[in-house]
């Protein structure tokens, strides 16, 4: 499998199981219907986590455009490689939200709530304030590339000084579970491009009842606001961590 090809798949089923647990939580007549915040973010973030150990060895799991210009901003990936991986990033998302929607097809017309479906797929803000919207993903996406490039760091994953290398995945999850419960209220913590925008082109695209519109003039914030993030969380890491 090619690195290009497992980012694809990677990305797919971290929205097939992320989009997944907010569809479960959100849909009417579903198991799981108003199971609350908690199981979202958990679901997000185990969800982070079996992605990763899925693909890992094949790509290095960077799954989110912010992870892979944020790398290569700070030479940890070669830029020649970018552009292949942010495409492979917004099909694997736009295929796991055409999962999801699958998954969940008679639930949509049960659900009478516009937003609650727009939801499933992409974030939208609590309070509507685009630019306060776009500092709390840059904010987000900082902490989830510092964290990851931390956790994954050689020092810590040593079984003689900090954790074995099998560890990574589960603690990037947890990463993501902690930035969910902390940081997710105000925008549903896209943190990651393609998670918000492939998954939302899935909803403009795919048959839903009643589905309403796409938001698509906030669409850019959960774009930009994590580009941001993620170049600045890198460059902080290698500046206090890992300084040239």
């Amino acid at each position: 499998m090619s690195p290009f090809t497992a980012e694809l798949i990677g990305t797919a089923i971290l929205i097939i199981l992320g989009d997944g647990v907010v569809a479960n939580v959100v849909l009417n007549k579903s198991k799981a219907h108003n199971s609350g915040w908690i199981v979202i973010a958990t679901g997000w973030g185990l969800g982070v986590a079996m992605a990763v150990y899925t693909v890992n060895a094949i790509s290095g799991a960077h799954l989110n455009p912010a992870v892979t210009l944020g790398l290569a901003v700070i030479g940890q990936f070669h830029w020649v490689n970018v552009p292949g991986y942010i495409a492979a990033q917004m099909a694997g998302a736009f295929l796991g939200a055409v999962v999801v929607w699958l998954a969940y097809l008679p639930h949509w017309p049960e659900t009478a709530d516009q937003g609650l479906k727009l939801g499933v797929f992409c974030t939208a803000p609590a309070i509507r304030k685009p630019a306060l919207n776009m500092v709390t993903e840059i904010i987000g996406t900082f902490v989830l590339v510092l964290g990851v490039l931390a956790i994954l760091s050689p020092k810590n994953l040593n079984p003689n000084t900090g954790f074995s290398d099998g560890l990574g995945p589960l603690l990037v999850g947890v990463l993501v579970w902690s930035i969910g419960l902390s940081l997710g209220g105000p925008t549903g913590y896209a943190i990651n491009p393609a998670r918000d925008l492939g998954p939302r082109l899935a909803h403009f695209l795919l048959p839903i009842a009643g589905k309403g519109h796409s938001d698509w003039s906030y669409a850019w914030v959960p774009v930009v606001g994590p580009v941001i993030g993620g170049v600045l969380g890198a460059l902080f890491y290698k500046a206090v961590w890992s300084p040239s």
